[in-house]
């Protein structure tokens, strides 16, 4: 399948060698945990009622929910300032740089385009150096269109079951590995599809990762 991409990535460079295309919130990067945490702050809080974040904004003193504009300003805010609040997963840095000696890193980020400055610092500060895009355009297109038609491996790792699929039907013979936390909400997330494999944290998703890019 091909499809129009809209995002520009003429200005990455890929070397001869396998590609691992990774989202960032809730992959690399903790979201959920501190975005609770910030809407805390600011006298709301995030009930888990499904896998979404509209409608499930409620405020603190009157327990309704808060209209969707005001949750996508919420979101934007917490955008802004994601450097005060969001933090690594556990050997997500040191296993990024261990894989990065056999293939590369591409991070791949669900945010709105206008916060990607914000997030690149982030992510330097944190020495995860890999060059970074930020779309809010479905994945499957923007990864066809790094990898091309190579014949190299290359794996893809997102929280989201959509994204996996949309790879999925993009990029033949990707591996595809569905890494999420461990958060009442995300126990409400859609599954993935057969023939996507689950890893349970980082330590597992490198295995699989090492395995299919060294073949």
């Amino acid at each position: 399948m091909t499809d129009a991409i809209e995002l520009d990535v003429s200005h990455v460079r890929l070397q001869d060698r396998p590609l691992v295309v990774c989202d960032v919130d809730d992959v690399v990067l903790q979201f959920i945990a501190p975005f609770e945490a910030f809407l805390e702050s600011q006298g709301h809080q995030f009930l888990p009622r499904s896998f979404r974040l509209h409608g499930n904004i409620v405020s603190r003193s009157s327990g309704i929910a808060l209209e969707d504009a005001e949750v996508t300003r919420l979101i934007g805010a917490f955008f802004e300032a994601q450097d005060q609040w969001q933090t690594p997963f556990e050997l997500v840095t040191l296993t990024l740089e261990a894989l990065s000696k056999e293939a590369d890193i591409i991070f791949l980020t669900a945010m709105p385009p206008r916060f990607v400055d914000q997030r690149r610092r982030l992510l330097d500060r944190l020495g995860l150096t890999f060059p970074l895009l930020a779309t809010e355009q479905p994945k499957g297109p923007v990864v066809q269109a790094l990898h091309g038609d190579r014949s190299l491996p290359v794996a893809f790792v997102d929280d989201m079951a959509r994204n996996l699929h949309s790879v999925r039907d993009h990029v033949s013979g990707c591996l595809l590995l569905h890494l999420m936390p461990d958060s009442a909400v995300h126990r409400l997330a859609p599954a993935a599809e057969a023939g996507i494999q689950r890893a349970e944290d980082w330590r597992h998703a490198a295995a699989l990762i090492s395995v299919h890019i060294t073949r």
